[in-house]
């Protein structure tokens, strides 16, 4: 059972930036983006305004170095599309799962919520993921995550940790073997909602649990980072994809993170990607009222807000009601009514584009406090949970039909999505308490996924 229970909103969104006293002198790291290749003479005009740290010539693009009052001429130069501040964003010897897989495993009311099991009969889909590669841009994996998931569905081949960026940095590196080493678990969390994992040994179901996932760190250990990094991890996995390296597997990234604006640098990543073939989906936000964060809110991004199940801490069948999360059936056929928007997940905004709920409050899954030492699991809500759901169904609408893009994915997934308005729900705490939670209209995208109903429109 839970050794203790947690509720954390996670990492979906930036903190605030850091204050800083005006001064021209400051060193920042800068993001630049081009209008034509990074040439030699094109790098040298750019190093006589600052240092040049990582270049990025699949999307035109480098990290500089330099001083604020140096921005206004980097941006006059004629071959700069963009340059901009790095942007905040927030994401030893050990046992082996004995499973290979965690198909046969035990439903949890997420799971039972996206339709892909049900209490008592596993798995009620045809499809679990096998074949595609989810790359989990993240703050990697715990040292003991072979105790959580099976080695075989970790790609420690292409696993990869990229540091730095930001600040007064601005450099963007590439140390070896930190991806497993993650003090944060924010990222652990993350992948068991794909995979399913180990509790105690007893096997817990995932989305898409014969998925492969690339952990692919670009989070620090307190589970911020920056848009250069991530613009960098996400080139890595388009370029995975588009030289071959996956075979003709198709990628899904999934990026439970995001912050304030959207960076250039990391919209070009994007677009990138998303033309190698690359599906990705990313995090609403957890910030309310206030709006979505990005890169969820850009538009070709599929983005999820976080939704939680009204049957939480209520008494089910057997009158327990502290079992709820994985001995209560939620109910066939799916309903919205018995659903809510969770008052943390972001709405949309003008210019904004929020595009389907699942579940993402109360979710149980791996997170330990340090490294080594016991297993442990917590309840996180926060988009961040919400996400790898959807991207376990990308994940799914991909081994059904490994030709679908971008676009066909989040059309598919808006046309199957359970049309879902403003409403108001009465929830159970824990302890017995309750309380009222309301959500707008702007709450929900084009409303509530669920596999089932994904795949049923996936050609």
């Amino acid at each position: 059972m839970i050794k203790s229970a947690l509720s954390v909103l996670a990492l979906a969104c930036a903190l605030p930036a850091v204050a800083h006293a005006a001064s021209g002198s400051r060193q920042i790291g800068v993001n630049v983006l081009l209008d034509t290749e990074p040439t030699p003479a094109i790098l040298a005009e750019l190093a006589s305004h600052g240092t040049v740290r990582k270049v990025l010539p699949e999307i035109d693009a480098v990290t500089l170095r330099t001083t604020v009052d140096r921005l206004a001429a980097l941006r006059a130069l004629p071959f700069v599309v963009a340059a901009n501040p790095d942007a905040e964003r927030k994401a030893a010897p050990v046992d082996t799962v004995d499973a290979t897989s965690f198909v046969n495993g035990l439903n949890t009311w997420d799971q039972d919520a996206v339709d892909v099991t049900n209490p008592g009969q596993g798995r009620t889909i045809a499809y679990d993921g096998n074949g595609v590669y989810v790359a989990v841009l993240d703050t990697g994996l715990l040292d003991s995550w072979r105790r959580y998931f099976p080695q075989e569905r970790i790609a420690t081949r292409f696993a990869k940790a990229f540091n730095g960026g930001g600040g007064e940095n601005g450099n963007v590196s590439e140390p070896p073997n930190k991806w497993e080493h993650d003090q944060n678990s924010h990222g652990t969390h993350v992948t068991s909602s794909i995979l399913g994992y180990s509790l105690d040994g007893v096997p817990i179901n995932g989305t898409a649990p014969l998925a492969t996932v690339i952990p692919v760190k670009v989070l620090n250990q307190n589970g911020s980072g920056w848009s250069s990094v991530i613009a960098a991890g996400i080139v890595y996995v388009a370029d995975l994809k588009a030289r071959g390296a996956l075979g003709d597997a198709p990628v899904v990234i999934n990026m439970s993170l995001g912050g304030s604006q959207l960076d250039a640098v990391e919209k070009a990543a994007i677009d990138y990607a998303i033309g190698q073939g690359v599906v990705i989906v990313a995090s609403a936000g957890n910030e309310g009222e206030a709006g979505m964060g990005y890169p969820g809110a850009y538009a070709p991004v599929i983005s999820v807000a976080a939704t939680g199940w009204n049957g939480q801490w209520r008494p089910g069948a057997d009158g327990n009601p502290n079992n709820w999360w994985n001995a209560d059936d939620v109910a066939d056929p799916t309903s919205t009514a018995d659903f809510h928007i969770a008052d943390f997940s972001s709405r949309e905004r003008p210019g904004q584009d929020l595009d389907v709920a699942a579940p993402g409050e109360w979710v149980v899954g791996p997170y330990q406090l340090n490294s080594g030492g016991r297993t442990s699991y917590y309840y996180l809500s926060g988009t961040s949970m919400a996400a790898p759901h959807v991207a376990g169904i990308a994940a799914l609408m991909l081994q059904k039909n490994p030709n679908l893009r971008q676009a066909d994915v989040e059309d598919i997934l808006e046309t199957a999505a359970l049309p879902w308005g403003a409403g108001c729900a009465t929830l159970a705490l824990p302890g017995g308490a309750t309380e009222e939670t309301c959500w707008g209209a702007d709450a929900t995208g084009e409303g509530l996924i669920t596999a089932a109903n994904a795949l049923s429109f996936t050609p």
